[in-house]
């Protein structure tokens, strides 16, 4: 299984980015995924996640702002996020789970949002 993560990028507070996750080796249709971050200093927290059957996940910080959403004819995650603040700039990752539960990573992209 293999996760390629694509999307960051610097942009001011107020903007927009999409961050794409695309997998391999693993059918997404199938899968609970997500989009997790970790900034300088402080531990990876849950962002967004989405089941196989579509029903999603926000945190608090990201609810209203944030949409998590799947192709699964290309086997791919995103993550659409406006209104962007500097306290979302992290290191964002996606995530999948595999039917027996066992998580895989991506590589994880920059996130930068300045004041």
């Amino acid at each position: 299984v293999q996760l390629q993560a694509s999307g960051g990028g610097l942009v001011q507070a107020g903007g927009s980015l999409r961050l794409s996750c695309a997998a391999s080796g693993i059918r997404i249709s199938l899968s609970a995924m997500g989009w997790y971050r970790q900034a300088p200093g402080k531990q990876r927290e849950l962002v967004a996640t989405i089941t196989g059957g579509g029903s999603t996940n926000y945190a608090d910080s990201v609810k209203g702002r944030f949409t998590i959403s799947r192709d699964n004819a290309k086997n791919t995650v995103y993550l659409q996020m406006n209104s962007l603040k500097p306290d979302d700039t992290a290191v964002y990752y996606c995530n999948v789970r595999d039917q027996f539960g066992v998580p895989y990573w991506g590589q994880g992209t920059q996130v930068t949002v300045s004041s």
